[in-house]
Formats: C-alpha cells, structure tokens, sequence
C-alpha cells in the first residue's frame, strides 16, 4: 500500500482513493495524518537520540565547541 506525505497508507488506486477521501469527509473514517509540526517533532526526538547514541564523547564535544563558537562568532 503506497503512503502519504506524512507516512499514512492510502490505496494505490484512484477510485479507492477517492472512497477514502469520502469517507474522510463524511466522518466515517479517521484521518490519520500528524500535522506538520507534530510529524517534524516525532521525527526530531527519535533523531536525536539515535544520534547521541551514535557519537563518541570526543565527538559530541566537538560538536558543542563548534555550535558555542558559531554562536559567540556573531556577537
């Protein structure tokens, strides 16, 4: 079943997307789509920590000096 923009399963066909979507209007079926922010933040947390995970302390270290200088570097 192909997906969505965000990730849901939606039908491979057009008339079985067009029921879908009529069902979506009328209230008989849920839509299961996250919204914007809310799909980019699910996305960011489990990044994140996979990342960390990942990443020596040597590394992670490098990372803040880099991020504090390019901070400081504007002031």
């Amino acid at each position: 079943m192909p997906k969505g923009p965000t990730g849901q399963k939606r039908p491979g066909d057009v008339i079985g997307t067009a029921i879908k979507v009529a069902k979506i209007a009328t209230g008989e079926v849920e839509d299961e789509t996250m919204a914007g922010k809310e799909y980019a933040q699910k996305g960011g947390l489990k990044g994140s920590k996979a990342r960390a995970k990942a990443l020596t302390p040597e590394q992670r270290s490098n990372i803040a000096r880099l991020a504090a200088h390019a901070r400081w570097k504007k002031s």
